[in-house]
């Protein structure tokens, strides 16, 4: 897996709270429009779609994808994030 990157570092350091979609790591800008078109607009409410998909990682990048086309250097910021988010609370 890639280092951890710094916006990664940062979102960690503190509780997630009501937090931006684009505040996680992998999703910027244009990603994060994409996903708040279509309700994804805070960075919990994405949590909360990797633990309905089990956190299955492949069905998980598999969403982001068919989401807002992330790539897989995109999937692979998201997945770190949430991995650390949900073993970290």
């Amino acid at each position: 897996m890639s280092s951890t990157s710094q916006k990664h570092k940062d979102f960690v350091a503190e509780p997630m709270g009501e937090k931006p979609v684009n505040a996680l790591a992998g999703i910027g800008e244009v990603l994060g429009k994409r996903l708040e078109e279509k309700s994804f607009d805070k960075a919990y409410v994405v949590l909360g779609q990797f633990l309905v998909l089990k956190k299955d990682e492949e069905l998980f990048r598999d969403w982001l994808k068919d989401t807002c086309s992330a790539n897989t250097k995109q999937q692979d910021g998201e997945i770190t994030t949430e991995k650390a988010t949900h073993f970290n609370s």
